[in-house]
């Protein structure tokens, strides 16, 4: 007998394949959040769901339904942790004349300067100048050297950056 996949299990298998770029930093942040879970969150969650069993009537229980969803979603997240842990791979910020995963670059725009770091998928955050390898900037910086200028087409028009500086 199959056991039925949910719409949303069936949206997420092609999105978690290959390896996952991380720096030492990203991978503990994941390794610590897999602990949390394992040893404060979840059995808080399975103290729970006795807890609310104990009330009686499973299909009208919102407690105990409640609980249970908690659990599940904490279950999920503990094997999405472990998955990613295992296609974790650890990059080291390098010492390159190029731009790799970890550099850091200043790129000049427009007279303005702009420092960003470049690191895998999962570490984004644009706001905070951490650009993701496979974005439209990062991907055009990547194998750049000093000097080099790159196109980036936006809504607003092509963008061009020159690559100052590369640590």
């Amino acid at each position: 007998m199959r056991l039925p996949i949910r719409k949303s299990e069936r949206l997420k298998i092609h999105q978690d394949e290959g390896p996952l770029h991380l720096t030492p930093a990203g991978l503990q942040k994941l390794k610590n959040e897999l602990t949390d879970i394992k040893s404060h969150q979840l059995p808080q969650a399975i103290e729970d769901v006795k807890r609310t069993a104990e009330f009686g009537d499973f299909s009208e229980n919102a407690e105990y339904q409640e609980a249970k969803g908690r659990m599940r979603r904490l279950h999920t997240r503990i094997m999405k942790l472990e998955e990613q842990i295992k296609r974790a791979v650890v990059f080291e910020k390098n010492q390159s004349q190029s731009v790799q995963l970890g550099s850091t670059v200043v790129v000049e725009i427009e007279k303005n300067k702009k420092t960003f770091e470049i690191v895998g998928p999962h570490e984004a955050n644009p706001v905070r100048g951490r650009i993701s390898n496979v974005s439209p900037l990062g991907s055009a910086l990547m194998n750049k050297t000093v000097g080099e200028a790159v196109t980036v087409k936006t809504l607003q028009g092509d963008v061009i950056y020159t690559i100052s500086k590369i640590s």
